[in-house]
């Protein structure tokens, strides 16, 4: 009996020692539930504190860029209850800011949408920067999924991946 108390005991120590999340920020997520190759990475510019106003910087990596973009999509879960600047929404590419035709939040849908003037080129890494967020009032893991509509394609967006943000 000694034996399995000690093991026990043993085994709960180093449990507690391996936190089950390791900051999403930082581009380590264990136990997401995303696959690796379709997480993105993301950081919190200001430390993803709730009640806290914020900037997302939302990366899409060039290998994931294989297409042009004339479309964003930013879908968020229904549990997330922080709240977006529409005027304070950049797409960046090389660091410089591209211009943007229109930005719609639909906050029923759970989506923002983002219109480039022009077709963003394939094969560039692109940051999302949301400024001027609002984070929800409760901490928790939320997965932002980014989708893009290519020029001259079919009118459906396609899955890019998607980034797991942490608010404490």
């Amino acid at each position: 009996m000694r034996r399995v108390l000690s093991a026990l005991a043993v085994t709960g120590c180093l449990m507690a020692s391996f936190p089950a999340v390791v900051s999403a920020q930082d581009g380590f997520t264990l136990f997401s539930g995303v696959e690796r190759k379709n997480q993105l990475p993301a950081h919190l510019q200001f430390g993803g504190n709730r009640y806290a106003t914020d900037r997302y910087v939302l990366k899409i990596p060039a290998k994931k860029m294989n297409l042009a973009v004339a479309q964003f999509a930013i879908t968020y879960p229904n549990y997330y209850e922080g709240s977006f600047d529409e005027k304070n929404i950049e797409v960046r590419v090389k660091g410089k800011s591209l211009p943007l035709n229109e930005v719609k939040w639909n906050k029923e849908g759970r989506v923002i949408e983002i219109f480039p003037e022009e077709p963003v080129p394939a094969g560039n890494t692109v940051e999302v920067v949301l400024s001027n967020v609002q984070n929800p009032p409760f901490g928790g893991m939320y997965y932002f999924n980014c989708q893009i509509l290519s020029p001259g394609d079919v009118p459906l967006l396609r899955y890019i991946g998607t980034w797991i943000l942490s608010i404490s």
